[in-house]
């Protein structure tokens, strides 16, 4: 599968930016999906993920209320909304995909993303 990220970008603190990550492929609806993100030479960190029915969803907890992970199968597509963004949650945002839900929170996954910068200035 190919994962196209997209909708990054620089918004003010405070403000909101929703992600797009649009998946080649007809077995879309086979794959767990999540979002991690890397700053500037920190490691890359785990934000949300979503089961393949959409059923299951996990928020890391500096983002839990703040973003909210979503998937339309019809669609090939999975999205991030980021709400009341902060300075620190600046990084690039790597879409991923596996066919275990369990993996990607645990920090694993087969496909990824080319990533999209997010950019919250204070």
């Amino acid at each position: 599968v190919q994962l196209v990220e997209s909708g990054g970008g620089l918004v003010q603190a405070g403000g909101s930016l929703r992600l797009s990550c649009a998946a080649s492929g007809r077995t879309f609806s086979i794959y767990a999906m999540g979002w991690f993100r890397q700053a500037p030479g920190k490691e890359r960190e785990f934000v949300a993920a979503i089961s393949s029915s959409g059923a299951s969803r996990y928020h890391t907890s500096s983002v839990k209320g703040r973003f909210t992970i979503s998937r339309d199968n019809a669609k090939n597509t999975v999205y991030l909304v980021m709400n009341s963004l902060r300075p620190e949650d600046t990084a690039v945002y790597y879409c991923v995909a596996d066919t275990t839900y369990a993996r990607i929170t645990s920090g694993l996954y087969d496909y990824w993303g080319q990533g999209t910068q997010v950019t919250v200035s204070s």
